[in-house]
């Protein structure tokens, strides 16, 4: 009897269970966010509307454009000097830091290698003059009758190789640059300047066929230098050779004038970016090589509205801006810009003066618009 009771129970239990799961859940619908349409979205939501900021573009009225930069050495008053014979060093003449003059002793090196050019040279000299007293002495023979024609051309044909032979080995010891002497080999510094770097010691050993991981020495002239920077596409409408730009070094005060002498022809294609090139004096050598400046060009007004960096943005190779239209109504807006100041860029095309933008919130339409537009 009380198994039959339990029994009973059980299969009530069994059957109250699957009932319940039969039944559907109620599906409970959260209120809308947004509605959107086409390029068109309205906010519903009170709460993300709280989010988003609107402001009104303005008129270009001109300002500063601000390119990173750095500066280096000026290439044209600048030398790396490099072994140009095998051999060891000897006598370092000087230090870095030191104010040299052109053809001043840099180092000297005992090389084998340039003895054995010195002497070509020297023997070749010693020849030379042989054949030149030869054939002198020949003609002298020859228009008193005492030597036949031929003899004389033979040691005319010998003094013009001798001096072929003299000429190859001059050119071979200019080409070398070291001053003559035994088997020591003096390298010298090719212009007037400052020691800036010296990458070497006494006792080493070069060749010129296994090159050092830098020159031996970097000789410049630090009262000029350039200016390298790295401009974006849309600023090139206000770059050309010959402006002046404002130079700006952090650790220091003030600016530094600079001329800009070259625009890259090209694109960097990784970074998107157009090299410039400025020259700028550096009297007092208060602006040091490989520093970090900032290169300040003023622009003119343009009349383009002026929105805040931040309210564009990338979608495929496109920029795009929203523009409010009505109460918590805005609409996607393809743009074209220009160049980037003070943490504003110039459209160029797609918004006029005047209209709102939003310049905060941008994220909650990026969601809410997960596609490129076509």
């Amino acid at each position: 009897m009380k198994s039959s009771c339990l029994k009973s129970l059980w299969v009530a239990g069994l059957l109250a269970t699957l009932a319940a799961c039969s039944e559907k859940p109620v599906e409970v619908q959260a209120p809308a966010e947004a509605k959107v349409d086409g390029d068109t979205v309205q906010i519903l939501a009170k709460e993300s509307a709280a989010f988003i900021k609107v402001e009104a573009a303005s008129a270009d009225n001109g300002g500063n454009l601000r390119l990173p930069g750095r500066l280096v050495w000026n290439e044209d008053r600048t030398v790396r000097v490099m072994p140009s014979v095998a051999g060891r060093v000897l006598r370092i003449h000087v230090q870095a830091g030191q104010r040299v003059s052109a053809g001043q002793p840099l180092l000297t090196l005992s090389s084998p290698d340039f003895g054995q050019a010195d002497a070509e040279w020297r023997k070749a000299q010693a020849d030379a003059d042989l054949a030149l007293r030869t054939e002198a002495r020949n003609k002298e023979l020859l228009e008193g009758g005492a030597l036949a024609r031929k003899d004389w051309e033979q040691s005319a044909a010998d003094l013009a190789r001798a001096r072929a032979e003299l000429a190859r080995a001059e050119s071979r010891l200019k080409a070398l640059g070291g001053s003559r002497g035994n088997q020591e080999y003096t390298l010298t510094s090719p212009l007037t300047g400052i020691v800036v770097e010296r990458n070497v010691n006494p006792g080493q050993e070069l060749r010129p066929d296994q090159p050092p991981p830098a020159p031996l020495f970097v000789v410049t002239d630090p009262l000029s230098l350039w200016l390298q920077a790295d401009a974006r596409e849309t600023d090139l409408a206000v770059l050309r050779p010959g402006m002046t730009v404002q130079v700006e070094a952090p650790p220091l005060p003030g600016v530094f004038p600079a001329t800009v002498e070259q625009v890259a022809d090209f694109v960097d294609p990784v970074t998107r970016t157009v090299r410039l090139r400025a020259r700028l004096d550096n009297p007092q050598r208060q602006l040091k090589g490989e520093m970090f400046v900032t290169a300040v060009i003023p622009t003119p007004a343009g009349g383009k509205p002026v929105v805040p960096v931040k309210a564009v943005f990338l979608l495929g190779e496109k920029r795009y801006l929203f523009v409010e239209t009505g109460p918590a109504t805005y609409r996607r807006q393809e743009v074209v810009t220009g160049p980037e100041r003070d943490g504003k860029v110039v459209v160029q095309a797609g918004v006029q003066p005047g209209e709102r933008i939003v310049v905060k919130g941008n994220l909650l339409f990026t969601r809410l618009f997960p596609a490129v537009p076509k």
